[in-house]
């Protein structure tokens, strides 16, 4: 199912350049968390509502990290509307600088779905979070690492991908069962048709939809653009992990 709000130029990477003036932090309840995965540990951003009922994972694009700011404004949304969220780094730091130089990790679709389905484990048996439903936000080639979390762990009951790259998913699309929203920008043509190929590749449901934002470009820079996608994103998960007894469901 496609939905138009109202074509690229070379398709961009997700690279946000960030200082510490650019940060956007996610709620005043965040803090910095270290997750043990294998024999390295992941930094994140956890923030847990009062009364949540359901927690979004953020996978980020590429060569971006958890302070990104388009997925720190999407995350404080989402933290509005009573959802617990957790934005990590899919590569450690030493990680990082080698791939500053190289730009291979980023684009290692296996590594960064392990890791990510790494994390959601983690949630499930965590003590804090363990009640939770898990949700996937996932930015342009973090976006297949989700869609492939959400093939491979059940526990995964809903996915957004903003600018994604769902066709770096491959062979995982047609196992995806949760009800996956699929968000491009109208001037993301490239991305457009690749999304529209990936929905016809993933198992027939009115649950998955992907919905094309007018005006805008593949960061969502435009005025306004970046505001939709959170609105989007915000309705999709409160509909398919519920929010806290504060705010009400959608």
């Amino acid at each position: 199912m496609t939905v138009s709000l109202a074509s690229t130029k070379a398709m961009q990477i997700d690279t946000i350049s960030v200082t510490i003036n650019e940060v956007i932090p996610v709620s005043p309840m965040s803090r910095e968390i270290a997750i043990p995965i294998d024999a390295v540990q992941l930094m994140g951003s956890l923030t847990i509502a009062d009364g949540a009922s359901g927690i979004v994972v953020f996978a980020h694009g590429s060569g971006s990290s958890r302070f990104s700011p388009r997925n720190r404004f999407v995350a404080g949304t989402l933290n509005d509307a009573g959802l617990a969220t957790l934005l990590f780094d899919l590569l450690t730091v030493e990680e990082e600088a080698v791939d500053m130089i190289t730009a291979e990790l980023r684009f290692d679709i296996g590594l960064l779905a392990d890791r990510l389905v790494e994390v959601i484990d983690w949630l499930a048996t965590n003590e804090e979070t363990r009640h939770l439903k898990i949700g996937c936000f996932g930015a342009s080639t973090g976006a297949a690492a989700a869609l492939i979390a959400a093939a491979r762990r059940d526990t995964v009951v809903a996915v957004v991908s903003r600018g994604g790259r769902p066709d770096l998913a491959e062979h995982a699309l047609s196992q995806v069962t949760a009800p996956t929203l699929l968000i491009v920008g109208g001037y993301d043509e490239v991305v457009i048709q690749l999304n529209e190929q990936a929905l016809k590749n993933m198992p027939p449901s009115k649950n998955n939809k992907l919905v094309i934002v007018p005006r805008a470009s593949h960061l969502f820079e435009e005025p306004g653009a970046l505001e939709e996608v959170a609105s989007l994103a915000r309705d999709w998960f409160v509909k398919h992990l519920g929010a806290s007894a504060t705010h009400g469901a959608a």
